[in-house]
């Protein structure tokens, strides 16, 4: 074999290497800044849904697909994907913060979470995840949307185009009525979890 050959796969063979190492090293490092600015984006969310908590105590060993089973025949583009305890300053449970992401948005997956008090009142909810169109299904993030869901003690939410004239109706944002319905029955995968779940201060993982 010529030797020139053999040298250039010997270099390739050590830039690869070299290059892959240095991949992986910049992966290493960048994982916990990205763990740390999604934990921040989560905790926003908690408090936004429930400003009266002091503190949120995770469900560590919350189990997802268990959690989702339980709302599946009702909401099956729903996924319940995590549970956290609101909690006072003396430690005491005052509601709960679920996060659903929803499968069925316009532009892909919208995950939310949203804070339930014990007596299963909606704070309302927060968006942590949305790629709707602008102007249209991203307004389901703007007040004039997501403030109709809250202070509300309902069994569940149902979306109108005509005007909401209860509670527990929801004027779908115009134009976006997917993302309007898609944000919503969220809402209700959530409060079904709740009134199934967590109604007498159980968990499902309990």
């Amino acid at each position: 074999m010529n030797k020139a050959v053999v040298k250039d796969a010997m270099i390739l063979t050590i830039i690869t290497l070299c290059a892959g190492l240095l991949l992986g090293f910049v992966h290493e490092i960048t994982l916990e800044p990205i763990a740390q600015a999604n934990y921040n984006i989560q905790q926003e969310a908690y408090k936004a849904v429930f400003a009266d908590a002091e503190s949120f105590e995770e469900e560590e060993d919350f189990d997802t697909t268990a959690a989702t089973k339980v709302i599946a025949s009702d909401f099956p583009d729903d996924e319940i994907e995590g549970l956290a305890t609101a909690l006072d300053a003396d430690g005491n449970t005052i509601g709960y913060v679920i996060t659903v992401t929803s499968h069925a948005g316009y532009g892909g997956d919208i995950t939310l979470s949203m804070g339930v008090t014990n007596d299963g009142t909606l704070n309302g909810y927060s968006i942590t995840d949305i790629s709707e169109t602008a102007g249209l299904g991203m307004k389901a993030k703007e007040e004039a949307f997501y403030s109709q869901f809250e202070n509300k003690q309902v069994e569940y939410f149902e979306v109108t185009k005509t005007g909401s004239t209860s509670d527990d109706e929801i004027n779908a944002i115009s134009g976006a009525t997917i993302t309007s319905k898609a944000v919503t029955y969220a809402v209700d995968a959530g409060l079904a979890y709740f009134n199934t779940e967590l109604t007498q201060g159980g968990s499902a993982n309990e």
